[in-house]
């Protein structure tokens, strides 16, 4: 059986496909909690590529974002029969990449932060 490795820094809670947008946690039992691995998170790989003068009143700059060279999300190497669980950001950053999982049809608690999901997706570039 495949496993799935959660490299974001919190738990991850699957619930039921039925449950509402949102939810009082305390009234819905999720399937499963995904704890969060030991390793290091996975975080979205940055290179500033220099300041940006817009005149906006605040400091800007150019960021390059992703997994282009020296600006890799920080994800361990593909493991035959392991999926990795990672935030949107970097799922879609190494969208070359075949084994991670993103949250999907997400689940919100009443005052509005996310608490999980009914289903997770691989991402995919079209």
């Amino acid at each position: 059986m495949a496993m799935i490795v959660n490299l974001t820094p919190h738990p991850v809670r699957i619930w039921p496909e039925d449950t509402p947008d949102r939810i009082d946690p305390d009234s819905v039992t999720p399937l499963r909690v995904i704890p969060p691995s030991t390793q290091q998170p996975a975080r979205l790989g940055e290179r500033v590529v220099g300041p940006d003068d817009l005149d906006l009143g605040v400091p800007v700059e150019r960021v390059a974002f992703g997994a282009a060279q020296h600006s890799t999300p920080s994800l361990p190497p593909p493991v035959e029969g392991t999926y990795y669980l990672v935030s949107l950001v970097v799922g879609l950053a190494a969208y070359d990449r075949d084994d991670l999982l993103v949250c999907h049809a997400t689940v919100r608690n009443l005052d509005g932060s996310v608490i999980g999901a009914r289903k997770l997706a691989r991402p995919h570039r079209l």
